[in-house]
């Protein structure tokens, strides 16, 4: 098994994905909107994918956050509010918040389950400030690192009981920057100190099973590397002064906020002490050199990836009544 998440090219696993994937044995797949057209056809490809890797809890992850991060969309599945829907209700109710995003998220989860999905790419741990890029504070839980944290556990607790496995990102922050890492390499100016509140909502969920790394740099920590390919970020300060011990995985290694061929971003991830890449544009040759480049997946890592997917529960709930819930407690704002 290789220590990679590869995308989809459609909306049906072709013949030489599938021959490809069979000999990688990648750790799992992502889905996008350009693999997704129904209930029927994403649950039929979900299906593939396990048959394919011959086990029932493959990691099949997407980032449906809500708001403008939704891969699955109307009409075919309901749109789901992003975090300052209920950064805004807790200014005033924060239990009711709380029980908000619990509910939001086993409705998503309930949502992604009967697709066969089984990672969601959330919840979102970034602490907003004035100046943070409109890619993070469109999405965020606040600015402050005890709320985000709140509405991000209940998220996450959420997901658990539909069976979903919740990552948290973008480690160990990316609220302190105007720049969008989609398209720039971001750098974070500020002391250890100060930094100190953007990891603070991570601290608080280091139990969380899977998380994503940030491509910032971070100054005060590796002025040369940013944190997906360094491992002082890593090994002291995500594994470290965080705790975080669960599956680490790389934000997609395509974005823009790294340089470099797709082979040796992911040789450089796994190298400072990320345990998977994240590869999303289902570029053939791309995937073929990323394969042959990255050994097989580290035993410590492997053990992190059983344990958060045997940690899965059987999906509880009623999706209607969990959106009548949070739509109720939502419109106390």
């Amino acid at each position: 098994m290789k220590p990679v998440i590869f995308g989809l090219s459609g909306p049906v696993l072709t013949a030489d994905e599938a021959a490809f994937f069979a000999d990688a044995e990648p750790v799992g797949h992502i889905l996008f909107g350009r693999n997704i057209v129904d209930r029927a056809q994403l649950r039929s490809l979900t299906d593939s994918l396990r048959a394919l890797a011959g086990h029932d809890d493959l990691a099949i992850l997407i980032d449906q956050e809500g708001g403008p991060v939704a891969r699955m969309k109307p009409p075919e599945w309901p749109a789901f509010p992003a975090g300052p829907v209920f950064d805004r209700l807790y200014d005033i109710a924060p239990i009711s918040a709380i029980q908000a995003s619990r509910a939001n998220g086993q409705a998503l989860g309930l949502m992604l389950a009967e697709v066969g999905v089984t990672v969601n790419c959330a919840p979102l741990l970034d602490v907003a400030r004035p100046g943070t890029t409109a890619a993070i504070t469109s999405r965020a839980f606040g600015r402050d690192p005890m709320r985000v944290a709140a509405l991000g556990r209940a998220m996450l607790d959420g997901l658990a009981a539909t069976g979903i496995v919740g990552v948290v990102k973008h480690m160990p922050g990316h609220g302190r920057t105007p720049v969008d890492s989609h398209h720039a390499l971001p750098t974070v100016t500020a002391d250890e100190a100060a930094l100190a509140i953007d990891i603070e909502p991570f601290r608080t969920l280091n139990q969380a099973p899977m998380g994503m790394t940030s491509h910032i740099v971070y100054e005060a920590w590796d002025a040369d590397r940013p944190a997906t390919l360094s491992p002082i970020v890593i090994e002291q300060v995500i594994r470290g002064t965080i705790g975080f011990d669960g599956l680490l995985m790389t934000d997609d290694i395509d974005m823009k906020a790294l340089s470099g061929t797709a082979a040796d971003k992911a040789a450089g991830a796994i190298a400072a002490g990320c345990d998977v890449v994240l590869d999303c544009w289902a570029r053939m040759d791309e995937m073929a050199a990323i394969a042959d480049r990255l050994e097989e997946i580290a035993p410590v890592s492997r053990a992190r990836l059983d344990r958060a997917m045997a940690g899965r529960a059987a999906a509880q709930g009623d999706f209607a009544e969990l959106v009548a819930r949070r739509d109720a407690l939502l419109a106390l704002v």
